[in-house]
């Protein structure tokens, strides 16, 4: 059947499983969007407010479904636009393709209007891309772009099509399957005896795992895994949800932000057996400090990542699941008394300091104080803590229902205090640490699962893509936003208090906005609390309604994220505190 370009593309994502698709029109994709339209009632298109937004919504719909997140936008600006949503992806191994027009052929490299070289500008920042240059091989490299995506460690791919080929016509045969990902790498069975000679060996071991293991639908194993060592677990940011967070061997997240038993445990262990985690800078601290005293089995499928960040004792590449269920199998059962006994001891310890930590630090004389200046008839007693935010909206949201995150201070107090139970549950911009991925990837977590979604951001990272409201609203995607405004950039803040005198240079935003009235002007429905007792009864309201609902919620500045490093710092340095 001889069709054109545009039309391949449509007929390609479709026979890939794509059943919705994010995106911008413009000029150099008008002939894919007319395309689009005659395939609607197969394939169903979100018109976002900017390509950012889209390139987050495809990314949460990826990431709450394990599917590829796809998203369109047209050349030059509107493919520059989805530079960041795309680097969010890529630094959280996120399955994505994106498409992209271009100019025709013939106009590239000409400076014509609205042309950029997109596939040099995102090579850093993908799995691999593409420019198609012959219509006979565009049906071939998109399918090519998904089985790239989905494969191993899962990531972007992008796809740019010249305007030409879009419009050219050739032969075009569906395949009756989506294209299977490429062949599991196994782990050597060597690797994994030496593996066992180690963990067989040890007496203090801990399970450090990431993301990794999500993607690798190993949680179950993990958790099998655990229990015979009688191991305590504690994860990187991304790999919150894994394992639910009542497990009796999980200790939390560990690192910059992390639990103080979970950290602690880590550096006290003899044996660190690390899974599908990539040692970010935010997990070790000072990576010469990290681990010294213990043995490091970094088990993971991108083979790039070893010894990359942390020179480990026996790194072995191949995937989390079959690894796990090897080693659980050839493992001897693990009792582990005196280390059981450390761990129980680390977390009454860290309840103390918790405790301690959670007091208000409300000062009257604060004169950057968002709560001071906007309720300071509000008894003390009565300012919203960030925990009991976490604890009140958990309360009322239905059971596994999937948590979003924008970055900052929120981001770091929901990762700590949130009951994640389910895996695919918690959707939050690890790696790029990207303000304002929030409300594009609930709309995308919400369209792939029909369910309520809940937001927690800050005032500073809202304000980047609150435009998204007006997507959310038209779409009528029943998303909870809750804003723990502060009035400041939250973490930016936290350290200049800590490490740079209090000079608070451009971190007070001083802003006037009203987001209730701003909620309203967009279509939904907003109300501000500043006691629990307001902020239970809006929770209740919020996820009984249908559509976007935002909760502003007034937080003292000086509320910080405890426990913390200094920058550089590592264990020794940790503040659990502050007198």
């Amino acid at each position: 059947m001889m069709i054109s370009g545009a039309k391949i593309v449509v007929e390609t994502l479709i026979e890939q499983g794509c059943d919705t698709v994010f995106g911008y029109p413009g000029g150099q994709v008008i002939n894919l969007f007319d395309e689009l339209y005659d395939a609607r009632d197969r394939v169903h298109h979100i018109l976002t407010a900017h390509e950012q937004g889209a390139a987050h919504a495809a990314d949460g719909y990826a990431r709450s479904t394990g599917k590829v997140g796809v998203v369109i936008a047209t050349s030059g600006p509107g493919a520059t636009n989805l530079v960041t949503g795309i680097a969010t992806a890529f630094l959280d191994s996120v399955p994505m393709v994106a498409v992209t027009g271009n100019v025709s052929c013939s106009q590239i490299g000409r400076d014509s209007f609205q042309e950029v070289d997109i596939v040099g500008v995102t090579m850093p920042i993908t799995k691999h891309n593409f420019i198609v240059k012959n219509i006979e091989e565009l049906a071939d490299i998109i399918r090519m772009a998904f089985k790239i995506a989905k494969s191993g460690r899962p990531g972007p791919v992008l796809v740019d099509i010249p305007k030409d080929i879009q419009t050219a016509k050739c032969e075009f045969e569906a395949k009756a399957q989506p294209v299977i990902p490429y062949p599991i790498i196994y782990a050597p069975e060597d690797r994994l005896r030496k593996a066992v000679e180690l963990i067989d060996s040890c007496s203090k071991p801990y399970i450090y795992f990431g993301g990794g293991v999500i993607t690798g639908k190993a949680s179950e194993a993990l958790i099998a895994f655990s229990e015979k060592l009688n191991a305590p677990m504690g994860c990187s940011l991304m790999g919150l949800s894994a394992v639910p967070c009542d497990h009796p061997n999980f200790l939390g997240m560990q690192g910059m932000h992390g639990h103080f038993a979970s950290s602690v445990a880590e550096d006290e262990a003899d044996l660190i057996i690390a899974l599908g985690v990539r040692f970010s800078d935010r997990a070790t601290g000072n990576t010469k400090r990290f681990g010294k005293n213990s043995k490091i089995i970094h088990i993971d499928i991108d083979g790039a990542e070893l010894q990359k960040n942390i020179n480990a004792y026996l790194p072995v590449r191949g995937d989390i699941l079959d690894a796990l269920e090897r080693l659980t199998a050839m493992v001897k059962e693990h009792n582990n008394p005196e280390w059981a006994a450390r761990i129980d001891a680390l977390r009454i310890e860290e309840l103390e300091r918790t405790e301690s930590a959670l007091k208000i630090r409300h000062s009257k004389d604060c004169e950057n104080c968002y709560v001071k200046c906007s309720h300071s008839d509000t008894p003390e007693d009565e300012y919203l803590a960030p925990y009991d935010i976490i604890d009140t909206l958990s309360a009322a949201a239905p059971e596994n229902t999937i948590v979003v995150t924008d970055v900052g201070q929120h981001q770091m107090w929901t990762a700590q205090r949130y009951p994640l139970k389910k895996p695919r549950t918690f959707l939050t911009s690890g790696g790029l640490g990207t303000m304002g991925y929030g409300i594009g990837a609930s709309i995308g977590a919400s369209i792939a699962t029909g369910k309520h979604i809940l937001l927690f951001t800050g005032d500073g990272s809202f304000g980047m893509n609150l435009n998204e409201l007006a997507t959310a609203v038209t779409n009528q995607i029943p998303v909870v936003i809750v804003i723990m405004n502060n009035g400041v950039l939250g973490m930016v803040h936290q350290i200049q208090s800590l490490f740079y005198n209090k000079r608070y240079s451009n971190t007070v935003l001083s802003r006037k906005t009203d987001f209730v009235k701003l909620a309203e002007a967009f279509g939904a429905k907003g109300i501000r609390c500043t006691n629990t007792q307001e902020l239970k009864a809006a929770a209740e309201e919020a996820f009984s309604y249908n559509g976007p609902f935002v909760i502003d919620c007034a937080v003292d500045c000086n509320q910080l994220v405890l426990p913390t490093l200094p920058p550089g710092g590592s264990i020794d340095n940790i503040i659990t505190e502050i007198k």
